[in-house]
This record gives structure tokens, sequence and C-alpha cells, in this order.
């Protein structure tokens, strides 16, 4: 069971230091960890690292957390999701999800030069089926 703890405070913190200690971890394999807090290359890579955090829903829903919503009630997340496709970025979307609908949470932290090309898809904007133009005889 989820709860707003996850995604504020303390929990959260650390669920991101574990992302940022993993990747750091991965990227510089030879580096023993009391070295890496010391090393600038490790520094500057560290400074760059850009941090998502994605939910899934039971319904097969994902999102994308831009950041959580200022709401007084913590009986449900709050957030302003960051969409995907190009013709939703033109505004601000804001969720409401019972935490009883959260299935899976994934905190991670990537490096601009290390992006995958194809993100992983969030269906929170799914759009209909493309009409298909008829066939031309």
């Amino acid at each position: 069971m989820f709860h707003y703890d996850w995604f504020h405070g303390v929990a959260f913190e650390q669920q991101q230091g574990e992302a940022i200690c993993r990747c750091l971890a991965r990227h510089f394999p030879d580096v023993d960890l009391d070295q890496k807090e010391n090393n600038s290359e490790i520094a500057a890579f560290r400074e760059e690292l850009e941090m998502r955090t994605l939910i899934y829903l039971r319904d097969g829903f994902s999102y994308e957390i831009k950041e959580l919503a200022a709401v007084e009630t913590k009986s449900h997340l709050v957030f302003e999701c960051e969409p995907v496709d190009e013709q939703y970025k033109v505004g601000s979307f804001v969720v409401t999800v019972p935490f009883e609908e959260i299935v899976r949470v994934e905190v991670f932290a990537v490096h601009p030069s290390e992006k995958p090309v194809d993100w992983p898809q969030i269906t929170g904007f799914r759009r209909g089926a493309e009409p298909v133009p008829p066939e031309r005889p």
C-alpha cells in the first residue's frame, strides 16, 4: 500500500539517493565508493543527473511526476504530470490518483548523455487510434 511518504520527505529522498548512488556506481565501476565524493569528474556528472519518477496504475496507465501539487489533503496523490506527447505540452496537467490505484513506483537517475532514444511509454495521455484514411483505387 502506497502512501504520501513515498513521494515526500525522507523516504522519497532515500529513493532518489539510492538511484543516484547506483547510477554513479554503474557509470564509474572502477572508482571506490569512498573516493566518489572527492572526485571532481564524478561530482560534475552527479550534478548533471536528472531524476525521474514514474507511477503505474492498476488500469495500465502510467504517469511521470513533474512536481507534487501543494494541496492540503494527503489522502490521494496530486501532481503535475510531465506529458510525453507534444500536443499536451501546452499547459499544465494536474492529476489526482488514489493511493490504492498505484501498483508500482519507479524513481531513477539518468545522465543527459545516456538518455535512451525511446523513453518508457507513458500512457496517461494515450490518444485514441489514429484514423486510417480510406485506400484509393
